[in-house]
């Protein structure tokens, strides 16, 4: 059985808290775009013991074993039977980039396992499993437009707002450790929700919405601010760095023309469809 992983962008990402758990508490929107993996699995003949993994196209930089497809398996395999298999992950959505590869690829195989072995897990079941493996991966077991807040699991379905509006994807092949990336952010309430935010014309966008993100990663790596003002330059309705980053993305009325500089880092260009 064949999936195909949607990454996500965040529509504003405010930190709100940290938490007793050691997690923060966030508010952002996730907005699925089209850009995807390949994730394929094949049940082993004969008396295999342990689920194959191989990796193609974007290199992880980490041992399959650690790859959070196994992790999914194995997490689902402790609650439910079925057979072991051999899987093919052809990696197309960049890592440490901030638009969820991993966490869509996890949740996407829990999505197949589930409804090719007719297991009849919940949403909700599904949800709380993948919630197990990592704090955005309970948003692509349905990937559709959702306001989040807690960790990013309390999830409330949005109207699609970007509805044949067209997306310009640039990853600037800087990875970000999201870890380091909340030790220099600094928690606060916002005076405003992302959710009556993006109720706002996307023109006003630009002054209201926010990654608490960006003030640490454009210190770092100035380059991803370069990208986001090239985007303003080209005629963008609004640009932003995508989760903790690196990936930054600009918004447009219609397709835009890319300055040469930008055309290599260019991951993802087209229109939002009906459901985004």
């Amino acid at each position: 059985m064949i999936v195909f992983p949607k990454a996500k962008i965040n529509l504003g990402l405010q930190v709100t808290g940290k938490r007793s758990d050691g997690y923060h508490d966030i508010e952002t929107i996730f907005y699925p775009v089209s850009l995807c993996d390949a994730l394929e699995f094949v049940i082993l003949p004969g008396p295999h013991k342990k689920d194959i993994l191989t990796v193609t196209g974007i290199n992880t930089g980490s041992d399959p074993e650690n790859n959070l497809v196994i992790k999914a398996v194995r997490t689902l395999r402790e609650k439910y039977s079925f057979p072991v298999f051999s899987i093919h992950l052809h990696k197309a959505i960049p890592v440490g980039a901030g638009l969820g590869g991993g966490s869509a690829d996890a949740a996407y195989l829990l999505k197949a396992i589930n409804r090719y072995f007719k297991l009849l897990i919940s949403e909700t079941d599904l949800k709380a499993i993948a919630l197990e493996l990592g704090s955005d991966c309970p948003f692509f077991i349905n990937s559709i437009p959702s306001f989040a807040k807690g960790r990013g699991e309390i999830l409330e379905p949005v109207i699609p707002v970007l509805k044949d509006y067209y997306l310009v994807l640039l990853n600037p092949r800087i990875i970000i450790n999201t870890r380091e990336a909340y030790l220099h952010c600094r928690p606060k309430k916002p005076s405003a929700s992302l959710l009556q935010l993006l109720n706002s014309p996307i023109t006003e966008w630009k002054e209201l919405i926010i990654n608490d993100f960006e003030v640490f990663a454009f210190k770092m790596h100035p380059l991803i601010s370069e990208f986001k003002n090239e985007l303003y330059h080209s005629g963008a309705l609004f640009s932003l760095m995508s989760g903790s980053g690196s990936s930054v993305y600009g918004i447009f009325r219609e397709k835009p023309k890319i300055p040469d500089k930008l055309k290599d880092f260019v991951i993802y260009e087209g229109y939002f469809g009906a459901n985004s």
